[in-house]
């Protein structure tokens, strides 16, 4: 009975881990699964969603108006201006309760729009309150 119980924990433990290892945006396109899970990301801090993306965000602006939002994206500003036809563009907006202290003009030059390790200790721990997802089409 013991070795039972013992094995189903140690399958419950795998599992469970296992389940959890995925994040939430493997793809850029599945930026949208944040919107339909953004329950689960109000009122929780910035890094904890941050966790669920795995591809590299490219870009970012906070704006500092109220309410103050990140936006960021999956292509760099370079690429951005590389006009494609068809391409999908995919902006991701995270709205924050705590006011933004984003000073465009004090980041480092050429690097204005580069989400950084020190932009993730500064801001990681503010609140969500809001997502958006927006997707356009290149025409």
């Amino acid at each position: 009975m013991k070795n039972i119980v013992k094995t189903f924990a140690i399958l419950f433990l795998s599992v469970t881990y296992s389940c959890n290892a995925q994040q939430l945006v493997e793809t850029p396109n599945d930026a949208n699964k944040l919107k339909i899970n953004e329950q689960q990301f109000i009122n929780k801090t910035l890094n904890n969603l941050l966790k669920e993306i795995k591809p590299e965000i490219k870009f970012a602006y906070g704006t500092t108006e109220y309410p103050s939002f990140f936006s960021f994206r999956f292509i760099s500003s370079e690429e951005q201006k590389q006009h494609k036809i068809g391409r999908k563009l995919i902006g991701l907006y995270v709205y924050v309760k705590e006011p933004l202290d984003w000073k465009f003009e004090q980041r480092p030059k050429g690097k204005e729009y580069q989400w950084t390790k020190e932009d993730l200790e500064k801001y990681g721990n503010l609140t969500v309150i809001r997502i958006k997802v927006i997707e356009r089409i290149e025409d």
